[in-house]
């Protein structure tokens, strides 16, 4: 069934044996952010009604901030936005947005995604879990590479979780970094996005 049906973790987890843990997972790796991003996000939080639509929350705030950690690693990924995801009839549907190897065919060409991002709309962060495990259970299955770890985030745009999928264990970080702290925040991106780099070097550089 689509990504959108699973309304929690325990509803993947389930049918899928999936075992869940929730431990830090997840390390602060500091690269400074531009002044001119952090211009941005400040005009942002004072001038623009993002919080008027879903909509709006991801365009004003998540995709910029995963656009501008990005940019550090386009040489090795590719971000993408509402990229389908089809596995089969169980694990089927459309990320708000996805990390995936950069294709040897071009910038244009999807290849392994190891990274999922899903906005918790309304604040659920519960469905928006359960969302995101389902897409990046299907990310698994579709590489077919057991010792990959697929990294997962779920966020409202102002409050960040992280997770990440290793065989059948989903390990979720009961921290919550937030726009308040915005270096940490982009510490923590900055390091889920070279873990992804080192594991496409490691796992496809021979695909």
């Amino acid at each position: 069934m689509p990504f959108a049906n699973y309304q929690s973790v325990a509803d993947v987890a389930r049918p899928f044996r999936i075992h869940f843990r929730r431990e830090p997972c997840v390390s602060p790796q500091p690269v400074p952010l531009s002044d001119s991003f952090r211009a941005e996000i400040d005009f942002t939080l004072r001038e623009v009604p993002f919080d008027s639509s879903e909509a709006a929350v991801c365009e004003t705030l998540i995709y910029p901030f995963l656009r501008e950690v990005w940019r550090v690693y386009l040489e090795t990924l590719t971000l993408w936005s509402h990229q389908p995801l089809v596995y089969d009839a169980d694990l089927s549907g459309v990320p708000d947005y996805l990390v995936a190897r950069r294709s040897p065919l071009g910038a244009l060409i999807f290849d392994q995604p190891c990274l999922l991002v899903v906005e918790a709309k309304r604040d659920d962060f519960s469905r928006g879990w359960g969302q995101c495990l389902a897409a990046m259970l299907a990310a698994q299955k579709l590489n077919a590479v057991p010792e990959q770890t697929v990294y997962g985030i779920t966020t409202n745009g102002q409050i960040w979780q992280f997770g990440h999928l290793y065989a059948d264990v989903f390990t979720q970080d009961p921290r919550a970094f937030t726009l308040e702290d915005i270096d940490g925040l982009g510490a923590v991106l900055h390091f889920v996005f070279a873990q992804c780099c080192a594991q496409v070097a490691r796992l496809f550089s021979a695909v």
